[in-house]
């Protein structure tokens, strides 16, 4: 790799899927993976291309039981382009394909700065003939409904015709994940296939149950053209051109095929079919298309750029063009959420959880119209989120575990323990925190961008609805003098009831309830924060008054948080559970990530154990800053020390298995500001989680775009310790030797393009040119302020001595 290059030499069937995953290429709109294009989905490959907010809706039975499941489609795949040789006076070869015994050489680069994927092949037959092709793939930045490839083919050492098929492929299944081989996969109907020119073909289908139609065209041209023949071939299922192209020793021809994709879905069109085909008609030589497409990735760059020196740069690059294609502002214009597994991949089957937590904080800085996009598409789900509430026997807004298409909770009832064989009851719809992420990511946007009507319409009624829910929830008990929430499930996710209980979900989850109070001050803030006339309208519509409001901060107040030993415990009865023995199973599995898995297998259960799978109290660390994390225990009645923070990092980090690539990410973020000489250590996993596929093999079936944009973040954020509140930008460094010199640019109340540097003991805020006005930087409680086309270097205050490990104690993992 380089700086702006993701690369892989030679052809290794056993990684491609991986490969596929971090070479896929898309826009926001859709994306498509990087198999080769002349490969069909099998074990070692899976072209599969997906359509941001396309879901469709299928019934499956799994041990003995019928249970319904919605999925994010893998859509007709646009990319098939096989090719052969015939040589003069000898019978037609073999359909080449990386897999085919002729390959020779195998190269493929990622070119992140542009967006397009290149792959160099060369095959040569037993009497040496040789066939070298060259391919560049794209999906426009510039147009969303397009993309294009261009192959280069060249005759070594032969002279013949060269046979090219150029496809639309319908017959696709979703087979991406095989854990749910078990599950009904055929989303797509109704299939129909034509021409629409001498050189273009069109394939249109829709979805079995959301009924979205969905259209290709395909516009395939050859240069030079001198005696080539195309001979349509249209099935129920595909739509083809055949080529045949004479060549002659060393000569190169240039095959293009342009495809343009719609649905039913999209604006401002009538028929998805006809769309496609008149777009397709309509788009330029690929010449121009990647000019184009290159420009509109250059003005992205511009607004996202990440400047980190050494090997972690290149791979914060990668996250960022992951990131960017996957959430563009195309996004802005569609009513879409954060996939946990961006557009590239089916694991997950294509959810939004509360990854936007990790995703959000990121993009407000450098695409706020797509963060309010992204909160746009939570508020639309709002009177869902009211109905579950209702159906649960509660007020306000109840928002799901993991979301799709209208709102409604997705989370499976049984999922596939692939080590045991077993399907097993899933009890994660219990995580309610969500609504908190949605609530922090309203509060956070707004402050951020400065969006006042955002935050007194949509984001208030989210706000609101949330706290009522949580007020509702809690549960007054007059021996502790607290109110309690019952019956939940943490950020761990391995714990999700007590030993031998009957019923699921636990007690008084710390990271849900301090969530909550947050939630449940803040909203009565905005409330009586609310213009006169928007509160009125807010009181008579949500029969809202200030009674309930007071309620809700009283509840702020005194929501209980459970201890033991001196440190925070995960929920009530955290301390009463067993202690694993780690270093015996660590002995005997090797890699326990998936510790629940391996325990149900032997049939145990994580339930029974001080164990957990990612951050869960300490996610309290990444959400609020050491000053606001205390302020919120004080509220609470908690006295929260420095040492006692400190003394709860260290009791879970020696108990967390880290089975999420999230895991990483969090624990080296809290760890930079509290034990710094092991923080990077797991801030280097969080940056290698994927490209080294450390979760062990999931990654194949889709970046984990959370952790991405994490890392991101905890460049932007985590260790500038950058607050937007109080419209001025607060900084609190805390830079590892690893990472000490970075820079970031923002976009921040109407500046774009604004600077901020770190180096050694000193950052530095250049604020472009413009007629806005000045900004407030508060650092060490000084505050300065930096005019338009102007920069200031600001000293950091003295680095504290490291609190790390002491004597001959290693990090503990």
């Amino acid at each position: 790799m380089d700086s702006w290059t993701w690369s892989y030499e030679g052809y290794d069937p056993a990684t491609e899927r991986l490969r596929e995953a971090l070479c896929t290429v898309g826009n926001g709109y859709f994306a498509t993976r990087g198999a080769a294009a002349e490969t069909a989905a099998g074990p070692h490959h899976y072209p599969g291309t997906y359509a941001a907010g396309v879901y469709n809706r299928l019934v499956s039975t799994v041990a003995g039981r019928q249970v319904e499941n919605e999925d994010m489609v893998n859509l007709p795949d646009w990319l098939p382009l096989r090719y052969r040789i015939r040589p003069a006076g000898a019978e037609a070869g073999a359909w080449l394909s990386p897999d085919h015994s002729d390959l020779v050489s195998h190269r493929q680069s990622l070119d992140l700065r542009r967006g397009v994927l290149t792959r160099e092949t060369v095959y040569a037959d037993p009497s040496g003939r040789r066939l070298r092709v060259e391919q560049q793939r794209l999906a426009h930045m510039g147009d969303p409904h397009l993309a294009a490839l261009r192959t280069r083919f060249t005759a070594e050492g032969w002279q013949g015709e060269l046979e090219v098929e150029s496809a639309l492929d319908g017959e696709v299944r979703n087979t991406g994940v095989s854990r749910y081989r078990d599950l009904a996969d055929r989303h797509l109907t109704r299939w129909r296939t034509g021409t629409g020119g001498p050189d273009t073909v069109w394939l249109r289908c829709r979805t079995t149950a959301s009924d979205i139609r969905v259209a290709l065209a395909a516009r395939t041209r050859v240069a030079p053209v001198a005696d080539t023949a195309s001979v349509p071939h249209c099935s129920e299922h595909r739509a083809a051109s055949l080529l045949t192209i004479p060549l002659a020793a060393g000569e190169t021809v240039v095959v293009d095929k342009t495809v343009a994709l719609h649905t039913s879905r999209d604006r401002a069109i009538s028929d998805p079919l006809r769309a496609a085909i008149d777009r397709v008609r309509r788009a330029p030589a690929f010449p121009d298309l990647l000019d184009s497409h290159r420009t509109a990735w250059r003005h992205l760059w511009n607004r996202a750029s990440v400047d980190v020196p050494g090997r972690a740069g290149p791979i914060l690059r990668l996250h960022l063009f992951h990131l960017l294609q996957t959430l563009s502002p195309h996004t802005a214009e569609l009513d879409v959420g954060v996939p946990a597994r961006g557009l590239h991949g089916e694991a997950y089957r294509g959810h939004v959880f509360w990854d936007e937590l990790f995703v959000l904080p990121y993009l407000n800085l450098h695409l706020p119209e797509v963060s309010r996009a992204l909160l746009t598409y939570r508020w639309r789900r709002l009177p869902q989120a009211c109905r579950s509430a209702a159906n649960a026997g509660r007020r306000g807004a109840m928002y799901p575990w993991q979301s799709g298409s209208d709102g409604r909770e997705e989370t499976q009832t049984l999922h596939l323990n692939p080590r045991s064989g077993r399907w097993l009851p899933d009890h994660s719809h219990l995580q309610h925190h969500v609504g908190s992420a949605i609530a922090y990511n309203v509060w956070q946007y707004c402050q951020a961008s400065g969006d006042t009507e955002f935050l007194h319409t949509k984001g208030a009624e989210m706000l609101l609805q949330i706290a009522r829910f949580w007020a509702d929830a809690a549960r007054w008990d007059a021996g502790t003098g607290r109110y309690h929430l019952r019956g939940v499930v943490g950020p761990d996710e391995y714990h999700d009831a007590y030993p031998d209980a009957d019923r699921p979900g636990l007690d008084d989850n710390a990271y849900t309830n301090v969530s909550a109070a947050w939630v449940l001050a803040r909203a009565a803030e905005v409330y009586r924060a609310l213009p006169v006339v928007r509160r009125t309208e807010f009181a008579e519509a949500r029969n809202l008054d200030e009674v309930e409001v007071e309620r809700w901060s009283e509840i702020a107040g005194k929501l209980y948080v459970p201890f033991h030993d001196g440190v925070i415990s995960q929920f009530e009865g955290y301390g009463e559970l067993k202690e694993l023995d780690w270093a015996g199973y660590r002995a005997r599995y090797g890699d326990i990530r998936r510790l629940d898995r391996i325990l149900e297998a032997e049939g145990d259960t994580v339930n029974r154990y001080r164990a957990s799978k990612q951050a869960d109290v300490l996610m309290l660390g990444y959400l609020f800053s050491p000053a606001e994390l205390q302020g919120l225990f004080q509220r609470l009645g908690y006295d929260l020390d420095e040492a006692a923070w400190r003394a709860t990092v260290d009791y879970y980090l020696a108990r967390t298995s880290h089975g999420s690539t999230l895991s990483g990410l969090v624990h080296g973020w809290v760890l930079a500001r509290v034990r710094r000489a092991e923080a990077w250590t797991y801030c280097h996993e969080a940056l290698i989680g994927d490209v080294a596929d450390v979760q062990g093999g999931t990654t194949a079936e889709g970046i984990h775009l959370g952790a991405m944009a994490g890392t991101l973040d905890l460049v932007q954020r985590g260790l500038t310790g950058l607050e937007t509140r109080d419209d001025a930008l607060w900084l609190d460094p805390a830079p590892l030797p690893q990472l000490s010199k970075f820079g970031v640019t923002l976009r921040y109340r109407g500046h774009w393009g604004l600077g901020v540097r770190v180096r050694a003991q000193r950052v530095q805020i250049r604020v472009p040119a413009s007629d806005g006005a000045s900004v407030r930087v508060v650092l060490a409680g000084r505050t300065s302020t930096v005019l338009p086309g102007r920069s200031r270097w600001l000293d950091l205050p003295p680095v504290r001595a490291d609190d790390g490990p002491h004597g001959d104690d290693p990090p503990r993992r």
